[in-house]
């Protein structure tokens, strides 16, 4: 009687043993895409982080552009009386200024 219970309790806890082998694999499988896919987006991380430093350069350059050219060739402003207002075409009903360059 001791031996049959015994050999229950064995194949039980066989049976546990083999779901457990079986989750292991399962999440090993698991742990294989989430790494794969954390490196992909710390790449794509990177690549975003690149694109807005140089997309700041870009920014820094086309101000420095903008302010030299502005100390160079100073552009006169027309008379105030020229100043227009406009409504913006994106939705937004509030009046803004629009001074006209003349050229």
């Amino acid at each position: 009687e001791k031996n049959l219970k015994l050999e229950e309790k064995i194949t039980m806890l066989q049976q546990q043993n083999e779901e457990l082998r079986a989750r292991i694999e399962q999440n090993t499988v698991i742990t294989r895409q989430l790494s794969e896919e954390n490196a992909n987006l710390q790449e794509y991380v990177e690549k975003e982080v690149e694109e807005k430093k140089k997309l700041s350069r870009t920014n820094e350059e086309l101000l420095w552009k903008l302010q030299e050219g502005d100390a160079v060739s100073p552009v006169k402003l027309p008379p105030t009386s020229s100043t227009s207002f406009y409504r913006c075409s994106s939705g937004n009903s509030s009046p803004a200024k629009v001074r006209t360059l003349r050229r």
